[in-house]
């Protein structure tokens, strides 16, 4: 299980009049996240959706809170919970000049998979998530969809239990967005812990368990997508979002 507690990430900025200044991109954030749930993590560009997960994937120190997989905390397991988890980021680079076969290798590789299963797992992932046709070709002839795909593969090489996905389908085609999404299922199917975070309000209402709702670094509401829509009176989460921010939605 992973358990996020009270988590807070403060930062300085220089405002208008040039000025530095403290601002919080998450403030007092807690939740749970058993094994075999989704997790959506919604809120709109700079609801600080990413900076939560950085910290959760063990890349940005929390200036408040406490982060606990299975118990073990980054302070004293960090080596541990990292073989533990695979996190994408929305912006990840890859290399260009390899070919997406040779780019699983290197990360089953890096993640100490036995040299006699990594080219059995790569074949197995690359029919998952439907790459044979490009697999030993370089990644910079890759489509857009087709270069997430292989992002989303090496996630896969040494077999998580836990996936921080952040922004995973922004910008690609229905095809590939769907090929992901159902790789998702799938792994919520073998008792995998996904946090999904999204802008995209529908594909979260269709495979997220639990939701929690973030604007400007705060929850403004957890639940099941039924559950949240019930208590705002909306019939589905892009409406329950705006009718959670009220008047804010049109601030400037």
């Amino acid at each position: 299980m992973l358990k996020v507690t009270n988590l807070e990430k403060k930062f300085i900025r220089v405002n208008a009049k040039k000025q530095k200044e403290e601002f919080f991109a998450d403030k007092n954030i807690s939740f749970t996240a058993d094994k075999g749930q989704i997790i959506g993590i919604l809120g709109p560009n700079g609801a600080g959706k990413t900076t939560l997960l950085r910290m959760i994937a063990g890349i940005l120190e929390p200036t408040k809170g406490t982060i606990e997989f299975d118990g073990m905390t980054y302070k004293n397991n960090e080596i541990e919970i990292k073989k533990n988890i695979a996190y994408l980021s929305g912006n990840t680079k890859i290399y260009n000049s390899l070919s997406a076969y040779e780019l699983l290798s290197m990360c089953a590789n890096f993640y100490q998979v036995e040299k006699n299963e990594i080219d059995k797992r790569i074949k197995e992932i690359s029919k998952v998530l439907e790459m044979n046709s490009f697999l030993y070709n370089r990644i910079e002839k890759l489509s857009t969809g087709q270069t997430q795909r292989v992002n989303i593969a090496r996630c896969l090489i040494h077999n998580p239990s836990y996936y921080i996905l952040d922004e995973a389908t922004s910008g690609l085609d229905i095809i590939s967005s769907q090929i992901i999404l159902d790789f998702i299922k799938e792994e919520k199917k073998k008792g995998k812990t996904i946090l999904y975070s999204t802008h995209y309000m529908e594909e979260a209402e269709n495979i997220c368990d639990q939701v929690i709702m973030i604007n400007k670094g705060k929850v403004i509401k957890t639940g099941t997508p039924k559950e949240i829509k019930k208590d705002t009176n909306t019939t589905n989460l892009r409406d329950a979002f705006f009718s959670l921010i009220g008047s804010e939605k049109h601030e400037k």
